[in-house]
């Protein structure tokens, strides 16, 4: 009885030792990837041409290449599928979240931005048909 209560005690020192000898030597590798790059539209340095966007207090300029909506004295930018906002031309953009973007400018059509959202550019062709009302058939 006393070989087996050693033998018992032996099992578990080694047992005890060697997992905590395995934590310790232990290899954790954890890959979150590199950080997001978010990249600001262009600087205005100068007011653009603006129009209105029909049926709304929102400006939008059609002759520069990213898309630029004034509204409530503040200058938005859509790019990259980032908000940023500006206070006037020579000012850095912010970036900024969706919620903090006026329903008024969100609510601007597709048609009026210059560079579509990811949103509205569709889905990627997959060889789905698709009925009246985007239904699947």
């Amino acid at each position: 009885m006393n070989r087996q209560r050693m033998l018992a005690l032996l099992v578990a020192g080694v047992s005890i030792g060697l997992s905590s000898g395995a934590a310790v030597a232990g290899d954790v590798t954890v890959n979150i990837g590199a950080p997001a790059v978010v990249v600001a539209p262009p600087m205005i340095t100068t007011p653009p041409q603006l129009v209105v966007v029909p049926g709304s207090a929102v400006y939008t300029a059609p002759h520069v290449d990213f898309n630029i909506f004034l509204f409530g004295g503040k200058y938005w930018s859509l790019h990259n599928d980032v908000w940023f906002v500006t206070s006037r031309p020579g000012a850095r953009w912010t970036k900024v979240a969706v919620t903090a973007v006026p329903h008024e400018v969100r609510g601007v059509p597709v048609a009026y931005y210059k560079v579509k959202p990811k949103h509205a550019k569709g889905p990627k062709h997959d060889g789905e048909h698709r009925g009246k009302g985007g239904k699947h058939r």
